[in-house]
Parts: C-alpha cells; sequence; structure tokens
C-alpha cells in the first residue's frame, strides 16, 4: 500500500509542477500589467515559432487557466500513474507535435493556451487502454469519456475565439502516440489459468502416449 502511495504521488509532482508554471505566468503578467499573447504560436509567421514552447504557458485569463488546469492535473496523473516508464516522451511529444502542427495549418491568430496538451493526454488514455486491451486500462478510458466526453464537441470550429485547430491536432497527437507506444508501459496480465489451458492438449496427449506403452508392456509379458 505505501509503494503504491509513494507511486501515485510521484505521478503529482511532474503535472503540479507544470500547472505550478503556467499560474506564475499568469501572476506575472498581472503583476507586470502587460499581456504576453505575443508568446502563442502564430501559423506560419516567423514571430510565431516561438510560441511552439511558450503558448501552452499562456491563458487569455483566470477562467481559461482554471479550464485546463483541472483537467491537467487529472489526466496528467493519470499519465504518469499508469505509464510511467514513457510519460515524459508522451508529455514532451504532445506539446511539441501538436503546436508545430498549429503553426503548419490553424487559422492566422494568436493561438494559447493547454488546452491542446489536455486534449492530447484525453486522447492517449482513452486509445491507449483500447489498444493494449488491457482491463484497467479500459476502465480508465471508460473513466476519461465519463469526464470529458464533452470534449468532443471542442475539435469543432463552433466557437470562432476558441482554437479548435489546438484541440483536434493535440487529440490527434495523443491517438498516434497511444498507438505508437501500444508495446511500452503496462503490460496486459496474463493469468496462470492461460498458461494451464496452452499446455493441457500437450499433457493429455503425454498421458495417453504412457497408458497405450504400459497396455503393450502388459500384453507382452501375458
Amino acid at each position: 500500500m505505501k509503494e503504491e502511495q509513494k507511486r501515485f504521488l510521484h505521478s503529482l509532482v511532474f503535472p503540479a509542477l507544470f500547472i505550478i508554471i503556467i499560474w506564475i505566468v499568469k501572476i506575472s503578467e498581472i503583476l507586470l500589467e502587460t499581456n504576453f499573447v505575443f508568446l502563442g504560436i502564430f501559423p506560419l509567421k516567423a514571430k510565431g515559432l516561438i510560441g511552439i514552447f511558450t503558448s501552452p504557458l499562456i491563458h487569455s485569463d483566470f477562467e481559461h487557466l482554471i479550464a485546463n488546469s483541472i483537467p491537467l492535473l487529472i489526466l496528467g496523473t493519470g499519465v504518469f500513474y499508469f505509464y510511467n516508464k514513457i510519460a515524459y516522451k508522451v508529455f514532451f511529444l504532445s506539446y511539441l507535435i501538436a503546436n508545430i502542427w498549429i503553426w503548419l495549418g490553424a487559422r492566422q491568430a494568436y493561438h494559447i493556451g493547454a488546452s491542446g496538451l489536455v486534449y492530447s493526454y484525453a486522447s492517449f488514455l482513452f486509445f491507449s487502454g483500447i489498444a493494449r486491451k488491457n482491463v484497467k486500462l479500459i476502465a480508465i478510458s471508460l473513466l476519461v469519456i465519463f469526464l470529458y466526453g464533452s470534449m468532443i464537441w471542442g475539435v469543432l470550429p463552433i466557437q470562432p475565439h476558441i482554437s479548435w485547430e489546438s484541440h483536434l491536432l493535440g487529440a490527434i497527437a495523443g491517438m498516434i502516440l497511444a498507438f505508437y507506444y501500444r508495446n511500452q508501459g503496462p503490460e496486459k496480465k496474463k493469468y496462470s489459468w492461460e498458461n494451464e489451458e496452452d499446455e493441457e492438449p500437450e499433457d493429455e496427449d503425454r498421458y495417453w502416449e504412457i497408458d497405450h506403452d504400459k497396455e503393450l508392456k502388459d500384453e507382452k509379458e501375458i
């Protein structure tokens, strides 16, 4: 039990640190009475390249920040708990891949916020559970649907002031990473009775072979 608690607490560390950073950025913006939106991604413009690295740290207001902070903590902890061996790879690849795609193909506007990462995490957890055919991980996938099923509407161009491209491209990045890393991380548990079932035909054949030999020997002795 203590080991599980340690693992859970360790899984909280990185997501919590990232959230602290984005809150510090927002508070700094307020204290300095400035706007960091210029650090967002502006597609196909040299000035927007820096946003590939900085845009997830920038949020329009506290409502936007809170809306991303809660799912980042929950989903991020899920990724680091269940996929601790590949969690950092998933984070950094999700971060870079989605942001590069946004720079290459999104609308001509500044794109800010960590929502692309949120969608990537949710997509990764969902598709990874399915790809691995692991009961526990599929349960996590269903929990993701239950908690964040409404996120599907975020990938559609319904609200023009929201970067739906970040949501869509983040979700695609998470899905690709789930299938790319499907053979790494937690394995499907194999029960002992599954092995016994595989060996059973051989045991039966051996049993009958032994009986058959014994019968021939008995006949010769008679």
